[in-house]
């Protein structure tokens, strides 16, 4: 995948958080995550960050196209398993609201937004890539929902959106079963958008074209 540092001739005016990098130019806004130590775990405080990067987003009256990727093979390996542990019933719901809240934006940011997955894309992560218009994935990605093999289930959406894009049995096999799947598997099944060599350059093309 094509890293952040490659990309920064092709995109400009970065603003940086901890662990999300966030540029905007002519219609396009591309947000990287960029916490490699942790596999882009969606922890507390990287949600936070996304949000605070959709607020400041939701700003730009032109925006036409928002990207999201991640780093050094990795999307997103989902929620930090060990603070949903720490959750008591009230606490899980103001977090799952929260997660949901913070995911819709991402489909309120943009009339267009794309998902350039590189690597593990697993539970939460998925979430976010399916809160996306477009999915492009490279050929070694992989997509699992893993919370029935722990007993919990995915709160921020993906429940809801995986039946809409692959229908209600396809879903349901992958939700229950926690199995892991590869991206020539996800695109038949309808899961992704298309298969990319450099996702993240292909989410790029597809937005130079929608930009105009």
């Amino acid at each position: 995948m094509t890293g952040f540092a490659s990309t920064s001739k092709r995109v400009s005016n970065p603003k940086h958080s901890p662990g999300l990098r966030l540029s905007i130019e002519d219609g396009r806004a591309v947000m990287i995550l960029d916490r490699r130590r942790e596999l882009n775990r969606l922890t507390i405080a990287a949600m936070g960050e996304i949000e605070a990067a959709l607020l400041s987003l939701a700003a730009i009256s032109d925006l036409r196209v928002l990207i999201i990727s991640g780093v050094d093979g990795i999307f997103s390996v989902g929620a930090d398993l060990h603070e949903i542990a720490a959750l008591d019933p009230r606490s899980a719901l103001d977090y799952s609201q929260r997660g949901q809240r913070i995911l819709g934006a991402v489909r309120r940011a943009a009339p267009v937004s794309i998902a350039a997955i590189d690597g593990h894309c697993l539970g939460g992560g998925l979430d976010l890539a399916l809160h996306c218009t477009l999915r492009y994935a490279s050929p070694g990605s992989t997509f699992q929902h893993p919370g029935a093999r722990r007993g919990i289930i995915t709160g921020w959406g993906g429940t809801q959106l995986l039946p809409r894009l692959i229908g209600e049995d396809a879903a349901l096999r992958f939700l229950l079963s926690g199995d892991r799947i590869e991206a020539a598997e996800a695109l038949r099944l309808g899961m992704i958008t298309g298969i990319a060599a450099d996702p993240l350059d292909q989410a790029l093309s597809v937005a130079a074209v929608i930009v105009g």
